[in-house]
């Protein structure tokens, strides 16, 4: 979830405290700057290779990818998500950062669920699903409240589900109010359909940038290409395994299914603070090894320095 940002000192020093729970040893913590942060993750755009040869990203124009060691640490130290090993990267727009007060991204991730059939696409019901989608969150809120997690009210659709049968892709955005929190949340999930799985796709923000994400996903989505025998067309019925959701159960999601609800709606919870950052050298080395060369070079001298 995205973005409890503060700029009071007080609350500053809070969520220092509160970050620090979850880091190594004080040996292994350090503060960096957000600026500091900010200059020390690498961007990449271009032709990129996700996990496995299934399929390939090409990086949208206006966009930087981070590849998962670096989204994990964004997703996990920064923004304060449990981990999660399905990650495989994250795409932000260029010039907006991930700690700034409207920075948003796209994480990417692919769940290997097995082919999953559109038959049902035309029949569902979405004004049914979000009632029941309502329901299950205020009913799990009491154990959330117990495990001292905010509670949630599934606002409504941001966006409603939509299924392009032919490309095999799936839209919808839900808008989330996380406590007594002023400004609700935004999570627009893109699903691309292959032969073995779904490419996931979640833009994590805030209700007021939703037609900022809405103007890039025609080109995010474009930029996935799953790889010869991956396609959704290559569907062999023999020898494929079948996916148990369908179209209304992806976007139902974990809820319905009594499984994996903290994963899902906890997953991008921005808990940084304006300032200082704790970072967990043990979590992210190479932050403390690159800074380290950098200030290295800075002090070599070069064959035109005089003694």
């Amino acid at each position: 979830m995205k973005k409890a940002i503060v700029l009071f000192v007080s609350i500053l020093f809070f969520n220092q405290y509160i970050l620090a729970q979850a880091l190594p040893a004080e040996e292994d913590t350090a503060f960096y700057s957000t600026e500091e942060i900010e200059a020390m993750l690498e961007y990449r755009s271009g032709e990129i290779k996700l996990e496995n040869g299934v399929a390939t990203l090409n990086v949208p124009k206006g966009f930087g990818y981070l590849d998962k060691e670096q989204s994990m640490y964004v997703l996990t130290d920064l923004w304060g998500n449990p981990e999660d090993g399905n990650v495989l990267g994250m795409l932000v727009p260029d010039g907006m950062g991930v700690l700034g007060e409207t920075s948003w991204a796209y994480v990417i991730e692919y769940e290997e669920m097995g082919f999953v059939k559109d038959d049902d696409a035309d029949k569902i019901d979405y004004a049914d699903l979000l009632k029941d989608l309502q329901k299950e969150t205020n009913e799990y809120n009491a154990e959330r409240t117990k495990m001292g997690y905010e509670s949630i009210e599934l606002v409504g659709w941001a966006s409603a589900p939509y299924y392009d049968k032919q490309k095999k892709v799936l839209h919808w955005a839900k808008e989330l109010k996380f406590g007594g929190q002023e400004l609700n949340t935004l999570n627009y999930n893109l699903r691309i359909l292959g032969r073995r799985g779904v490419f996931v796709l979640n833009a994590v923000a805030s209700v007021n940038e939703l037609n900022q994400v809405k103007a890039t996903t025609d080109a995010v989505l474009a930029s996935v290409s799953f790889s010869e025998g991956n396609r959704y067309s290559d569907f062999n019925p023999d020898v494929d395994e079948v996916a148990a959701w369908t179209i209304g159960g992806l976007v139902a999601g974990k809820i319905l299914a009594k499984v994996g609800f903290f994963a899902v709606i906890l997953k991008f919870w921005k808990l940084i603070a304006i300032g200082l950052v704790a970072v967990g050298g043990a979590i992210w080395k190479f932050i403390s090894g690159r800074k380290k060369k950098e200030e290295e070079a800075a002090v070599i001298p070069t064959n035109d320095q005089t003694t």
